[in-house]
């Protein structure tokens, strides 16, 4: 046992890390944290649960939390953003991987013939709202000096930044970002127009033997814009069990996402901005996935590994916040309404609606900007739908991150299921239980939410967990054993 003079220790989380240790059930702190893997804001519940074999109506297992340590129960936030939670986006990850890899190469319910089906790999970009500094190539890949003369780092600030700010299309660019999934939704409708025109059958033929399936992720430029990574697929009408028409090619799968892209548009109506046209930039990537073993770049691995990569990413990753700036108090809207419909200017505020002042936001200039349109542009009454000042942190952009179409492959919560069942069963086996009979035992709990995050001691420890098992990921992936 640790015996030291607690009031000559400084810092706050040490002195209460050494409270931890010296608490009678340290290991089972220690094993909660251990279990969680590093998870950086768990949340804490509090509850109880029965095992009960209603033949008989023997208790065969009960658990409270009070008998933890901390009087709570910790479970992993699941956070899928890697700047929230680098431990939980981890395991999103993979689990992002695995649902995309089986959608290529076929597991998880998901047959092997999958394999043989037309796919490819689709990237749709934003148009251009104004020249920005970037790094130009030649055709042999050698860097070309930017608009601006320079030749910039990879890591330069100044990427993706405008070269004239005063006429660069902010409200154009938020737009787009707030439209994006309407302009994919559009796509997709157009997709299969395509591509039963080309295969000389009405749309109504082509659904009874053609189905499309995909998986897309949304990844944001450095200029603040979003664009689609997609992989899509041609199927048999049953989806990813039947194969699709020997007719439907990757050529021909190829040709109609170019024309339904070049088709997509969404028309926005403002007297503040004027008449709007979005669409899809000109750059259009579309090349074929090969099949895994082969000398091709883009095979079924590279595939799932890129998308599960982006999966994790959020809009922080071109360098605005991973929170809303909008005011929880009054949501935003500047005033609270008492019941009488009187409305009474928000005292957290001070009726602007802004968690915080623009002008104190840690972030790039262009960032800023942005932020800033998004606000303007959401107390116009035609805007009030996109809901641009609960999503100004994003830069307008509302949608999922991650999306798939229903027969594409295994779902998220299929494969959390499975990792819960074996996690029951390795508890069930180390704990001497005897196997349950589903038929004749009930399980009984009720549970409460008390909070997230971890006590400053705790979160020490979670940190070490955190860093040993970084160290040791990486020496695996280095080659050792």
């Amino acid at each position: 046992m640790v015996t030291l003079d607690l009031h000559h220790v400084a810092s706050p989380a040490v002195r209460d890390l050494l409270h931890l240790v010296n608490h009678p059930d340290f290991n089972r702190a220690q094993q909660q944290i251990e279990h969680l893997g590093g998870c950086t804001e768990p949340v804490r519940l509090t509850g109880q649960t029965t095992t009960v074999d209603t033949t008989t109506g023997e208790v065969l297992r009960a658990y409270t939390s009070i008998e933890e340590p901390t009087g709570s129960l910790l479970t992993a936030c699941g956070n899928r953003r890697a700047s929230r939670c680098p431990a939980c986006s981890r395991l999103y990850a993979a689990d992002t991987y695995h649902l995309i890899r089986a959608g290529l190469s076929g597991g998880k319910n998901v047959p092997d013939t999958v394999r043989t089906h037309p796919r490819v790999f689709a990237t749709l970009t934003a148009p251009s709202f104004g020249p920005v500094h970037n790094r130009p190539t030649t055709p042999s890949g050698d860097i070309r000096p930017c608009r601006c003369h320079q030749l910039h780092d990879p890591t330069d600030a100044l990427l993706g930044t405008p070269l004239n700010p005063t006429t660069y299309d902010y409200a154009g660019a938020v737009l787009f970002n707030a439209h994006a999934s309407a302009l994919w939704s559009r796509f997709t409708t157009y997709l299969r127009r395509e591509l039963a025109a080309r295969l000389g059958l009405t749309q109504k033929a082509a659904r009874a033997v053609l189905r499309i399936s995909f998986a897309k992720v949304a990844e944001y430029q450095k200029r603040g814009l979003v664009h689609f990574h997609a992989v899509i697929r041609l199927d048999g009408p049953d989806g990813n069990a039947t194969p699709p028409p020997p007719s439907a090619t990757v050529t021909v799968l190829t040709d109609a996402i170019r024309a339904a892209a070049l088709r997509v548009r969404v028309a926005v109506a403002s007297d503040a901005i004027g008449e709007r046209e979005l669409t899809w930039g000109e750059q259009l990537d579309v090349r074929e996935i090969a099949a895994f073993g082969t000398d091709a770049e883009l095979t079924d691995q590279a595939v799932a590994a890129y998308v599960a990569k982006y999966a994790t990413k959020s809009a922080d990753a071109s360098g605005t916040l991973d929170h809303a700036l909008f005011c929880r108090p009054c949501q935003g809207r500047g005033a609270t309404l008492l019941p009488h419909g009187t409305p009474l200017p928000c005292t957290a505020c001070n009726g602007t609606g802004q968690a915080r002042p623009l002008p104190r936001l840690a972030v790039a200039r262009h960032v800023r900007q942005m932020i800033r349109t998004c606000w303007e542009l959401g107390r116009l009454p035609e805007f009030a739908d996109l809901k641009l000042w609960n999503w100004a942190h994003m830069l307008a952009f509302r949608g999922h991150f991650s999306t798939k179409s229903r027969s594409y492959s295994t779902t998220l919560g299929a494969l959390r299921e499975a990792r819960r069942t074996w996690r029951s069963e390795q508890a069930r086996t180390h704990a001497a239980l005897p196997e349950p009979d589903p038929t004749t035992t009930l399980v009984i709990g009720h549970w409460d939410y008390l909070g997230t995050g971890y006590s400053p001691g705790a979160a020490l420890l979670a940190a070490g967990v955190w860093h040993r098992k970084e160290l040791e990921r990486q020496f695996i992936a280095e080659g050792g054993c």
